[in-house]
């Protein structure tokens, strides 16, 4: 799902003290939004501020020292027209950069069409960077799952499983093992890119792990600031299951990565089945171990296959 749409004072506020910039005109827009159509079809907040483009519509539009230059420097007639098409765009912000000053016709226009339009010194460049990076978060897809996610051997690892299998003890021990908490029972998980999942924990649960038994703890107090992290992208997920279950749904050696769709992205997932005895952290440890190894071109199961047909030959 898509957070709600942001407004121009809402963007306004966020950025006043990093871009230092200043509401020149279409003051009574403040309520003024992105295009719902927009941010739904958008591929990801960053395509949503650009500089100024008459093809790409109802998108933050960035005028450096080269837009206010074609917008200024021919006839009269010419520059109004171009002044006037940026209308059509729709757009829910325009910003000045780089200390440029707006043609009078340009203020002009904003106050009737009742377009906001924001100045600053900073670089179009940086202006871009921090309104792309700030849209990419805000408009991200984003679900909430449960489970324990973890930073584990420097790799974002949501721990999954079936009600009852111990998820959050093997969270505290994974922890004792010198691994990383980001979140607990709700994990918030954000699309933001074509390939990238950052995952996040709720404010409400932040440094939280509750065992069954003792209750809520604060990792953060107990195990010092090293113990807990504040996101991490997701690159695994490990899901936790009973025997039965293990037989019944899942291959004893895939022949292919299991995979989970999240968010539209194809994430690795390793299955592991909890029973007395098993010492269920290292079996973690040693899945991202593997996973790894795959991620730089190592693939263990196919090196065994490879192994059988020269066994045959």
């Amino acid at each position: 799902m898509k957070p709600s749409v942001i407004s121009a004072d809402v963007l306004f506020e966020d950025h006043r003290s990093k871009l230092k910039w200043q509401w020149v005109a279409g003051l009574g827009a403040s309520e003024r939004r992105f295009d719902e159509v927009a941010v739904r079809e958008a591929r990801s907040g960053a395509d949503l501020v650009g500089y100024l483009n008459y093809i790409h519509p109802y998108r933050v539009q960035i005028l450096g020292p080269r837009e206010v230059t074609y917008l200024s420097n021919d006839t009269p007639e010419d520059c109004a027209r171009r002044i006037a098409r940026i209308v059509t765009l729709e757009p829910p912000v325009l910003v000045l950069a780089d200390g440029q000053v707006a043609p009078d016709a340009l203020l002009s226009m904003c106050e009737r069409a009742q377009i906001p339009m924001f100045s600053t010194d900073q670089s179009s460049a940086f202006v871009i960077d921090v309104l792309r990076a700030y849209l990419s978060k805000h408009f991200a897809d984003r679900i909430t799952m449960h489970g324990v996610f973890m930073d584990i051997l420097g790799m974002g690892v949501l721990i999954t499983g079936e009600s009852g299998l111990g998820k959050s003890e093997l969270g505290l021990e994974l922890i004792s093992r010198g691994n990383g908490l980001v979140a607990d029972d709700a994990v918030d998980l954000y699309r933001i890119n074509q390939t990238t999942i950052e995952a996040r924990c709720p404010d409400l649960l932040q440094n939280l792990l509750e065992v069954r038994g003792i209750g809520l703890l604060d990792i953060r107090a107990i195990f010092g600031e090293t113990a807990v992290r504040r996101k991490m992208r997701l690159k695994l997920i490990v899901h936790l299951v009973r025997r039965e279950t293990l037989e019944r749904d899942y291959e004893r050696l895939p022949s292919e990565p299991l995979v989970q769709d999240v968010l539209g992205i194809p994430v690795r997932k390793v299955v592991i089945q909890v029973v007395a005895g098993r010492n269920i952290a290292v079996l973690v440890e040693a899945a991202v171990r593997n996973t790894i190894l795959h991620m730089r071109g190592i693939d263990t199961y196919q090196d065994f296959i490879d192994r059988q047909r020269r066994a045959m030959e």
